[in-house]
Parts: C-alpha cells; structure tokens; sequence
C-alpha cells in the first residue's frame, strides 16, 4: 500500500477474493488497536460477531460477487479488546496481475454513532420534558377550571338570596342599571313590579318566624317559576319582591301584575294555607333614573294597600 494512504482518514484494506486480508493501513490499525502482523492473511469475518457474519454472506458477498462494488454497508468490526466498532464499508473489486481483489473503504461511524444516541437520548428528554409540560398544563387548565367553577360558586352566591334562592337586592339593581342602559343605548323599555305580602306581620307573630320563612320561601319560589327566562324575579328585602320585565310597556306590566295577583292567591300555604300580595308597577320613561322608577313603584304599592290589598296598581293610574 502506498504510504500516502497509510494516514488516509478513513481505514483502507486489500481483501482476495475469499475474503483473507492482504493489507491494511495505519489508520485502520490504529482506530482498532491492532498490529498489522496480527491480523494480515487473516480472513476479514475473524473480527466479525456470528451476525455480522450472516449480514456479510447474505448481502456483502452476493453484491460484490454480481455488480463488483458494495457502497455505504453498515457493519461492526470488533476491536482488539473485543469491542464492537461501527463503520460504513464501500468496497470495489479490480483484478490485480490476473486475481481478483477487494479494495475496502472503512470509515469510522463510532462518533456519529454516539451523536445519535445523544440525540435519541436528547429526543427522549424532550419528549419527557413535553409530557410533563403537558402534565402541567392540564394541571393548570385543571385548576383553571375549578377556579372558574368556584368564582361562578362565588358570583352566585354574591347575588342570591341565601332564603328564598332567587336574586338579591344587588343583583336586581346591577340588572336594574343594565337595562336602563340598554334603553338609553337601544330604546327597549321596561316596566317593574314591585310587591309586598299582605299582612306579613300577622304571619309571624301567629305561627312565628320559621313559618314566616316559609312563607318567603314559597313566595319566592312561585315568583321564579312564573319569571322563568324572559324576567328576573328578585327579593329586595323582607317581606318585599321584585319582578324585572323586560321589553313590557304599561298595559303588559299591568296585565302581568294581576296574574301575579291570582298566582299568589290561589297558592296553599303549610299552616297559613292562604295569602295574598299587593303590587305597584312603573313603567320607564326617559325621564327616569334607577331612584324614580323604584319610587314610582313603592308609590303604586302604596295605593294598592290603600286600596284594600290583594291588587295591583300602575303608577299611571295612582296619580
């Protein structure tokens, strides 16, 4: 072998025909930590594992046998101590001086080799890294949730009556300033029933607090239903109830509020088995406010007790 491919960067062997090593050179020796003598006259599969010696016969030998060249063979060639060497084999067969020979390129896959296992390696902590990001994720998505159920919890609670379960007085005055806003803004109208039960007194100091509560409770109870998702029944305090309406003009309100009337009258009561509730309605106009339309309807209630309870009276009518 020439000297100047005696430190080629790759390692460079002569095989016969059979396969027996006829030279070798510096640089193979030195990668594999063998003496030359060691090794030449050699047949190549002595530095092969039993199944580099299959991959040889079932693909090395076959190709260089039928097209004289093998070109980027990935075999393992064991060391002097033993150890398994990865390399990329291209081989030509020439005849030299009437014989066959085996010109063998072999170029070092070790680095690359371990290049790959850090970035299998490197691909298996990221895809850990990924899984417990998406860990964390879900825990916070998770967490999001039950901190949006519980501010959802915390709203409610904040604008629910903890008796009756229906709307409080803060939430029916924010509801209140939405739709005057939204008659300011659009010219939808709205109207409101204010109502007090009759004779509420005389419940709780009859039958006493608890049935008095009671009392609220179904009050409260038959209002809601009645409401359902076209208004919003509330209560603004003691023995007092509003019904927010929505787009109804005078004559709705009024009709509304004798249902109301009817609906509280014919109910049955635990112990008290009958009552009945007074109404004052008011209907907005553009020179109201939040304080003048409640007034209107607190007057409009006021004329109804006068009147004899158990009926309903529109501010329209009470002046």
């Amino acid at each position: 072998m020439e000297n100047r491919l005696q430190n080629a960067p790759c390692g460079l062997l002569s095989l016969d025909h059979e396969g027996y090593l006829l030279e070798v050179n510096d640089t193979f020796l030195k990668e594999m930590s063998y003496e030359r003598e060691t090794i030449l006259n050699k047949h190549i599969e002595c530095m092969c594992k039993p199944s580099m010696k299959m991959i040889f016969h079932s693909y090395f030998y076959p190709n260089i046998n039928l097209y004289g060249s093998v070109k980027e063979f990935f075999i393992k060639l064991k060391n002097q101590a033993g150890e398994e060497v990865p390399f990329i084999m291209s081989a030509n067969q020439y005849i030299k001086e009437g014989k066959d020979q085996i010109d063998v390129v072999l170029l070092p896959m070790r680095r690359r080799v371990e290049y790959e296992k850090e970035l299998k390696q490197t691909q298996r902590e990221l895809q850990e890294a990924l899984k417990k990001l998406e860990d964390v994720y879900a825990e916070i998505q998770h967490k999001q949730e039950t901190l949006a159920a519980i501010n959802t919890d915390l709203v409610l609670l904040t604008n629910t009556d903890h008796l009756t379960g229906i709307a409080n007085r803060k939430f029916l005055q924010e509801r209140l300033e939405g739709l005057i806003e939204r008659y300011q803004e659009e010219g939808i109208g709205f109207s409101l029933l204010l109502m007090d039960i009759d004779h509420f007194k005389q419940v709780n100091d009859c039958y006493g607090h608890q049935v008095g509560d009671e009392v609220l409770i179904k009050v409260a109870s038959l209002l809601k239903e009645y409401a359902g998702d076209d208004y919003v029944a509330g209560r603004f305090g003691g023995e007092e109830f509003i019904l927010l309406l929505p787009g109804a003009d005078e004559s709705a309100a009024f009709f509304i509020a004798k249902k109301v009337n009817r609906l509280i009258e014919k109910a049955t009561f635990d112990q008290v088995n009958h009552l009945t509730i007074s109404i004052g309605s008011a209907t907005f106009t553009k020179e109201d406010d939040l304080n003048s339309i409640l007034r209107k309807a607190d007057y409009a209630l006021y004329v109804s007790k006068e009147k004899g309870r158990n009926r309903a009276t529109h501010y329209s009518e009470a002046l």
